[in-house]
């Protein structure tokens, strides 16, 4: 199986079934989450959800489409990273400091966190990533997407009510 199948199929499919499983249960968890999700109204969350998964596709995209888009491959890396990362916090976190299930840890340590780090290893064994490149680019796109979620919601929010 290439890499490029890989980031085809399976990254879509997993980022799409995580997010599906925290568009049903995040905004009602949300309203007893305490400090680890402001609560949220269903339509500005689903909002923000479709523009993320619709960002995760277009990586997606752009990684096997263009593969010599060096930046482009990068952002699609940092994604992955991220996905890992948002497994383990908030969604593990907050699962173990509120002592309850938090929607969206199911998918993300089931799908996300294998899928991606299979793709990822493989792209380092392969030499098309650099440990440090993976690195600077998951931190990026991590604080991109932290900086744009909650503009996602207010833009959510406008649109839908």
């Amino acid at each position: 199986m290439t890499t490029s199948l890989l980031l085809w199929v399976f990254f879509p499919m997993g980022i799409t079934l995580h997010n599906l499983e925290e568009a049903l249960w995040l905004p009602g968890w949300s309203q007893q989450a305490g400090r680890f999700h402001k609560p949220v109204e269903q339509s500005e969350f689903l909002f923000a959800l479709i523009v993320v998964t619709l960002l995760a596709y277009l990586s997606t995209f752009i990684a096997v489409a263009a593969p010599s888009l060096w930046l482009g491959r990068q952002v699609f890396f940092g994604f992955l990273g991220a996905m890992i990362l948002n497994a383990f916090v908030p969604h593990l976190a907050a699962a173990l400091l509120l002592r309850r299930y938090a929607p969206g840890l199911l998918t993300g340590l089931a799908l996300l966190v294998p899928i991606n780090s299979t793709i990822l290893f493989q792209a380092i064994a392969t030499g098309e990533l650099l440990w440090w490149h993976l690195v600077v680019s998951t931190v990026a796109v991590a604080a991109a997407l932290l900086i744009l979620l909650p503009l996602f919601f207010r833009i959510g929010k406008r649109v839908i009510t």
